[in-house]
């Protein structure tokens, strides 16, 4: 009886074992002829955010576009946006250009100060086109999107253009240098090949300072998120959506930055300490005059250049309760400020520039005031 109770009980788990095999061969057949499960995605994903990027499946994928979200805070009302900041764009790009044209087109001004006013001046609107379009587009959902290498190109304008502006400014602050304090020596001193070379070595010195950051920032994987809340491609809010190890990034920025800073200041703080102290040595009143005036239409153009920068920066890492609105808000207050204010600090204080100006004015104004007064042309009647 046992024997055959043992007997039945092989023959029960015989049969489950049978059936577990079938099951496992379909299983097994089923896999071979099914495709094999692709490791990413390239359907586009339909959730917000996400309209035309990789889908994201494993942590080796980066994002290779991006949506650029300015003013996160105001949603659909960012349209409204674009008038004000438009309007800014156009009094930055007239006003600047309005003060090149007449440094250009009048021979008395070409000389190394107002070629190098006018070269700041032209940088200014590089740094607003670079800033204000990409600005203008992110508040529509249709023109949003950028790629990473766009990116990475707006973000080296933008660093590279603030820089060689600070540059410039210590080129002039070399210029004026050897014109207080060398007057006799500055045209063998400053001639246009040295000129030149200033600003290439601004410009190499510009770039070898941005490059490394951008180089760093291009070997980031970003797997968190393809929305940059930011109006433009901003270093800090694209390194916000990378999913590995940033501190070299952060690293290498703060100290560049520091380093850049500190720097610049010590050289400008002993190039125009000895500026102002050879000014007042100068026994002309009218000379030492005009020396001052330009020393303070730089000075001032510096410390709006500098305070913007440095304010944006500590509120940045300070302010971390402020909203995202309002650290954007500060962004384009430091990169638009200097744009909009220079070209009114050189053309009304700078006296030969202003005198240029008035001049330009007039004649435009007597030009329209005689075609007002011009009678129009009179028509003779054909003969019958």
């Amino acid at each position: 009886m046992r024997f055959s109770l043992s007997f039945f009980s092989l023959g029960i788990l015989e049969i489950h074992e049978n059936q577990n095999l079938g099951k496992l061969g379909q299983a097994l057949v089923g896999a071979e002829t099914r495709p094999p499960a692709p490791l990413f995605s390239l359907e586009p994903s339909h959730s917000p955010g996400k309209m035309s990027s990789w889908t994201n499946g494993s942590s080796n994928l980066s994002y290779t576009s991006f949506i650029l979200l300015g003013f996160p805070g105001l949603q659909e009302s960012r349209a409204l946006l674009v008038l004000p900041f438009l309007s800014i764009y156009l009094v930055i790009v007239s006003a600047n250009a309005l003060v090149i044209h007449t440094v250009v087109a009048q021979r008395s001004l070409h000389q190394p100060m107002y070629l190098l006013i006018a070269l700041l001046l032209a940088v200014n609107i590089c740094a607003a086109s670079t800033v204000v379009p990409a600005m203008l587009l992110s508040f529509s959902s249709r023109f949003s999107r950028i790629s990473l290498a766009r990116c990475l190109v707006q973000m080296f304008c933008i660093y590279f253009l603030i820089v060689f502006d600070c540059n410039i400014l210590l080129v002039m602050a070399l210029d004026r240098y050897v014109a207080i304090c060398y007057p006799l020596r500055y045209a063998e001193i400053v001639t246009g090949q040295l000129l030149a070379a200033l600003v290439g070595a601004a410009a190499a010195r510009s770039t070898c300072i941005v490059a490394p950051v951008v180089g760093l920032a291009s070997r980031v994987r970003f797997c968190r998120s393809d929305v940059i809340h930011h109006f433009a491609c901003e270093h800090m809010a694209l390194m916000k959506l990378s999913c590995g190890d940033i501190s070299l990034n952060k690293t290498v920025g703060l100290t560049v930055r520091i380093f850049n800073r500190v720097l610049d200041m010590l050289l400008l703080g002993a190039s125009y300490s000895r500026i102002i102290h050879a000014a007042f040595r100068i026994s002309s009143g009218r000379a030492r005059s005009k020396a001052l005036n330009t020393c303070g239409s730089n000075l001032l153009v510096i410390f709006t250049v500098y305070s913007s920068t440095m304010s944006s920066s500590i509120v940045y890492r300070v302010a971390h309760t402020a909203s995202q609105d309002v650290h954007n808000l500060l962004s384009a207050f430091y990169l638009l400020l200097p744009c909009l204010v220079n070209p009114i600090i050189y053309g009304a204080r700078t006296k030969e520039i202003r005198q240029q100006l008035a001049t330009v004015f007039q004649r435009a104004q007597h030009q329209v005031s005689n075609e007002k007064l011009q009678p129009p042309p009179s028509h003779r009647e054909l003969p019958a």
